[in-house]
């Protein structure tokens, strides 16, 4: 192969590879964010409540992502997770 192709190729292989892992250390620090969060939750006795349970399925979809490298995706539902969870707290 030419090395007037090749440059192209991997430049183009090197950037898919950058966007992929854009969100990496967000969906991370959102991960153990949201997870110390909703032990304190249970600690406090809200458990029980219907905010608690979309919180705890949101982080469970949240890992399952990261685990296939959906950065963006896993970041977002740890978001959504991190609301629930103040929900929760608050007693809705």
């Amino acid at each position: 192969m030419k090395a007037w192709i090749c440059v192209p190729l991997m430049a183009l292989a090197l950037a898919g590879c950058a966007g992929k892992t854009a969100y990496r250390d967000t969906c991370g620090s959102q991960l153990d964010a949201a997870w110390h969060e909703l032990d304190l939750a249970k600690a406090e006795g809200f458990a029980g409540t219907v905010s608690y349970s979309k919180a705890l399925s949101l982080l469970t979809a949240a890992k399952t992502q990261q685990q296939f490298e959906g950065f963006e995706g896993c970041s977002n539902k740890a978001e959504k997770a991190r609301f629930y969870i103040r929900e929760s707290r608050a007693g809705r």
